[in-house]
Parts: C-alpha cells; sequence; structure tokens
C-alpha cells in the first residue's frame, strides 16, 4: 500500500497531526548544486481569491512539480491535480529575484494516472521572463538499490493559511533507494513498479523530483508513504532509516509519456532528447 502525500484544502486538518507527530525530514548538507535544482521546483497550488491582499495572493498547496526543460514544461505526480479532475485552475509559484514568488497557470498536457506521472505547462512561460528558474535534467539509468539520492521540495510556512508574498520553506531529504516494490497507483490498473527511499515522505512532497547524488539527475518522483509490513521492515534493517520508508516513482514512466507528446527533455550535460518510443 503506497499512501499519497499531495495536500488539498479538505484533507490538511487531519493530515497536520500525522506530519508533525509522525514524520521527520531528513536535511541534507545545503550546497550550491541542490540550491539551483531548487530553483527548478514549484509548488502546486489553486488560487482561492481574485486580487491580491497585503500578504498577495491565498492560495491551497497541494503538491509539487519541476520544470524539465526551457519550454517551461514541468513534471508532477498525477494524484497531485485530483482536485482539478472536474475543473478548476491549477497554478505554480515561481521564485523571481529580488520579488516575492508568483502565481501562474498550469495548463494540464497531459496525465498518465496508471504510473501517477503528469506533465505541465506554464502560462507565461517563466524562462522568457523575470523569473528565478531552471530545470532539472533526466537521468538515462534507473535507481538502483543503495544508490545515494536526495528529495527537493517546497512548502509553504503555513499549509492551512498560503499566501504569495510568503517565500515557500525548503525541504532537504537524503537517503538511499532501499528496493524496487510493486504496487497499483490507480485503481483497477495493472501493477506498476515504485522504488522505496530510506528516508520518510511528508505531507505536499508529492510529485517533487528525487536526484541522483553523483549526477543531480531526476530519477524519480515522489509518490508517498509505504504502509506494506514488508518494506517496513527492510526499512528497518537499513542502519539509516528505522522509519517507515517512501515511495517513487521511476522516471522512467515519466519519459515514456513526455515520448508520447513529443515534448523534449534535457539528459545530464546534454542538449534536449527525445528518444523513440518503446
Amino acid at each position: 500500500m503506497c499512501q499519497n502525500n499531495g495536500s488539498s484544502a479538505s484533507k490538511l486538518v487531519a493530515l497536520l497531526v500525522c506530519l508533525f507527530g509522525c514524520l521527520t525530514v531528513g536535511a541534507a548538507s545545503g550546497d550550491f548544486a541542490d540550491d539551483a535544482a531548487l530553483s527548478a521546483v514549484c509548488p502546486v497550488a489553486y488560487q482561492l481569491d481574485q486580487s491580491p491582499s497585503s500578504r498577495g495572493y491565498h492560495y491551497s498547496f497541494f503538491g509539487n512539480a519541476f520544470f524539465i526543460n526551457e519550454q517551461g514544461y514541468l513534471l508532477t505526480a498525477a494524484h497531485v491535480l485530483e482536485t482539478f479532475r472536474d475543473g478548476g485552475q491549477p497554478y505554480i509559484l515561481v521564485s523571481r529575484p529580488n520579488s516575492p514568488p508568483r502565481l501562474l497557470q498550469a495548463a494540464i498536457v497531459a496525465v498518465d494516472s496508471e504510473h501517477d506521472v503528469a506533465i505541465l505547462l506554464a502560462t507565461p512561460n517563466p524562462f522568457a521572463g523575470n523569473h528565478k528558474v531552471a530545470f532539472l535534467p533526466l537521468a538515462p539509468d534507473p535507481a538502483f538499490r543503495g544508490q545515494s539520492v536526495i528529495a527537493l521540495s517546497l512548502h509553504p510556512p503555513k499549509l492551512q493559511n498560503a499566501h504569495t508574498f510568503e517565500v515557500p520553506r525548503e525541504d532537504r531529504s537524503s537517503g538511499e533507494v532501499l528496493s524496487y516494490e510493486s504496487t497499483q497507483l490507480e485503481k483497477s490498473a495493472p501493477a506498476a513498479d515504485v522504488f522505496l527511499l530510506s528516508h520518510p515522505v511528508t505531507l505536499g512532497q508529492s510529485g517533487s523530483p528525487v536526484l541522483a547524488l553523483d549526477s543531480r539527475a531526476v530519477v524519480g518522483l515522489v509518490e508517498g508513504r509505504w504502509l506494506r509490513s514488508s518494506a517496513v521492515s527492510i526499512a528497518k534493517s537499513s542502519s539509516l532509516s528505522s522509519s517507515t520508508p517512501g515511495a517513487a516513482i521511476p522516471i522512467r514512466y515519466a519519459i515514456a509519456l513526455l515520448q508520447r507528446q513529443s515534448i523534449s527533455w534535457h539528459t545530464p550535460q546534454s542538449p534536449p532528447s527525445v528518444l523513440p518510443a518503446r
């Protein structure tokens, strides 16, 4: 069983108790590479008012997304967008130099619910304006057991009362890949692979990138908490963690969705790539 960790206004009160009472965040030592990578990460939000107050626009926070190219395309977990299935405009919160963050509309380009991945497109393209943004390369090789990884995410200082003029807080959760497991990510869908992380996952981290520490390329997206007992025993046998492990979606599922949409992405130290669909 995999428990998703996107957030919505209707779930925040119940989940905050679990978040602050049960979970901890493994903080990685900050360095220049992580700071640059965080510029690619954006909270996914819903704008709650039509005009700003003294603290900017009020919004609901649902999870994270991250840029994969300079055209303004992003990846996230599909369940982060569940609230928008019946309508409603998703937004992303984008940083700006020497200015408060700004909400930009994010069109839903494609969704693969079976593998819990989705593609967004920011409008207008923040790479063409005065925004503090970057994109992350996608790893050509899968994550492997024992690989050192770091999950990067952002969340508002007040989850229940978020405003755009408040700078989001950073989470840098480091650990290693424990194992691959098979699970059902969507009702009535075939089983899909996830890989387990030695660090726990907190509320709102869904859709965040999981990067290999050596290449700083994305090997997966945060899915949620893994609650099966077999996985817990794996985590307890590890010297790194005795907590409920996190689960991540392998990046290959996102790459397959990008291929079907003919959307380019970057690999480490390479120009954008569009690989042939397999």
